[in-house]
């Protein structure tokens, strides 16, 4: 295959980093697929996809699908294959967190962060696996976390998924290594997202104080990550997790 013959793949993609890596993809060229889990992810998916398709004249669809379902994982990736004939690149980024202490963590809160967190990343690869081995060609990046590597207090859950997902990367890595195909990881620190932009303002100005850089990330430094691992300059990594966290997890 060459490099850009086939889509890529992003799950959780409607927002946030999942969309700048959307973009990111979209720019280098490549056809995409947008996964989206629920009603309210449907509109900005699916302008989304409008707007790589205008800007880009790159081909884009838009697929709702809970990747934490191992059968609704399978007609997502099927779905892209029949749309595009081949998936070269496959980033895992749907993710949710149910933060609180453990002490006062509900199992269900447990439970449904592993099962998008970790297991949705393990139902995609497991589904895309065999076709990009087939093809001899394949590029997953799956969106880990620095609370996965030096774990936070009140994200147990979350921690434990994204922990998860580091041991899962390099043992797939090693799986699929003998097929060209590559499993990496990247794992961001603080972001601008919609989810720190709620965030009590002191709270924000604390935690990015402890950053040596002093600021948090853009999503699109975390989706030109993505993009370049998802590329054929990096075709000769596999197995690394690269740290997009302004320094602090050193």
């Amino acid at each position: 295959m060459s490099e850009l013959e086939g889509c890529a793949l992003v799950t959780g993609a409607a927002r946030g980093i999942g969309a700048a890596i959307v973009r990111a993809l979209a720019a280098a060229g490549r056809d995409v697929v947008i996964n989206h889990t629920s009603e309210t992810s449907a509109r900005p998916a699916a302008e989304l996809q409008a707007e790589v398709e205008g800007r880009y004249g790159v081909a884009a669809l838009v697929v709702r699908a809970d990747v934490s379902d191992f059968e609704e994982a399978h007609r997502l990736v099927e779905a892209s294959i029949e749309r595009f004939g081949h998936i070269a690149v496959l980033v895992n980024n749907a993710g949710i967190n149910r933060d609180g202490l453990l002490v006062r963590m509900k199992e269900q809160d447990f439970d449904d962060v592993i099962a998008t967190d970790l297991k949705g990343v393990f139902n995609m690869t497991r589904h895309a696996a065999k076709p990009l081995m087939k093809q001899r060609y394949g590029r997953i990046v799956n969106i880990t976390s620095l609370s996965g590597v030096v774990g936070q207090a009140g994200q147990a859950n979350y921690s434990a998924a994204k922990a998860g997902v580091i041991g899962l990367t390099k043992a797939t890595a090693r799986e699929l290594a003998a097929r060209n195909v590559t499993v990496n990881a990247v794992a961001p620190g603080f972001v601008e997202t919609d989810m720190t932009a709620r965030m009590k303002p002191e709270v924000l100005e604390q935690l990015v104080d402890g950053v040596p850089l002093k600021r948090m990330a853009a999503p699109e430094e975390v989706a030109d990550a993505v993009a370049f691992l998802a590329s054929d300059k990096a075709a000769y990594i596999t197995g690394q997790v690269l740290h997009i966290d302004g320094g602090l997890g050193m």
